[in-house]
């Protein structure tokens, strides 16, 4: 059995917005059910051990919340700060346990973070994922994906040969082309990145799906169950929204089992 925790679900700006008073950003600085830190999520696995997707600007406090002091592994699904901005925090705690951290991405990825910040390769480990690498009883891989106006991401998929199980976590991601979306077909489980319900900008200065687009995509892919994360201060936990068959909104904390 491997578990699934929402430590983060929100966009590159998290909710609530510091300079926004919008009814969604004021509940989620009094009630907390829109509270979004930036999008991670905890992978538990018996045989894989503790890991994560990605390492935004708020895995301290994601950390604090899920208990933990160190974590065996963290992927990374591109080099935007939203989703590196913490590697600094984890460096600087495998420096004062005296360990190193594994951190997995791609070639291209990794060289981006390698120019950014040269240093941290003395506490983390960096491993290219160019090819499949297996945690566990999981088959992992990864394929690039267009992220519109911010150039692109990548998508990871984990197969499970003993139990025919399949997931995938997609949070920065529009306009893929056909090829790009045949590792979404027919999962058990997709984690798929949507920032608003219908996003009204001009498509070309766009960077993630919306709900509303999803949707079509989903009636194509036929994933089993859906989860959105990746959401901004325009879609609020409190309301009722039409949603796709078997999918629901990401909520801080939430585990799902696969």
């Amino acid at each position: 059995m491997t578990a699934i925790t929402f430590r983060g679900t929100g966009d590159s700006m998290g909710v609530p917005r510091v300079y926004c008073d919008c009814p969604v950003c004021e509940e989620a600085r009094s009630g907390n059910r829109n509270r979004r830190y930036r999008s991670l999520v905890q992978i538990d696995d018996d045989n894989a051990g503790t890991m994560m997707i990605d390492c935004g600007p708020d895995w301290g406090r994601q950390m604090e919340a899920a208990g933990l002091r160190i974590v065996d592994r963290i992927l990374i699904t591109h080099a935007h700060f939203d989703h590196i901005g913490g590697l600094v925090e984890w460096a600087d705690a495998c420096r004062w346990l005296g360990k190193s951290g594994e951190a997995y991405a791609p070639s291209e990825v990794i060289k981006e973070i390698a120019d950014r910040f040269p240093w941290l390769q003395r506490q983390i480990h960096f491993h290219a994922i160019d090819t499949p690498v297996q945690f566990g009883d999981w088959v992992t891989s990864c394929w690039r994906v267009n992220h519109g106006k911010n150039g692109y991401a990548y998508a990871y998929r984990f197969d499970n040969a003993a139990t025919g199980k399949a997931w995938a976590y997609c949070s920065d991601a529009i306009g893929l082309t056909e090829e790009q979306q045949k590792p979404l077909y027919g999962l058990d489980l997709l984690v798929l990145g949507t920032s608003f319900y219908k996003e009204e900008f001009p498509y070309d200065t766009r960077s993630v799906y919306d709900v509303t687009e999803a949707a079509g995509l989903l009636r194509i892919w036929q994933p089993k169950r859906t989860v959105f994360t990746h959401m901004s201060h325009d879609i609020d936990l409190r309301r009722e929204y039409e949603l796709p068959e078997h999918s629901a909104f990401a909520e801080t904390g939430m585990q799902l089992f696969i």
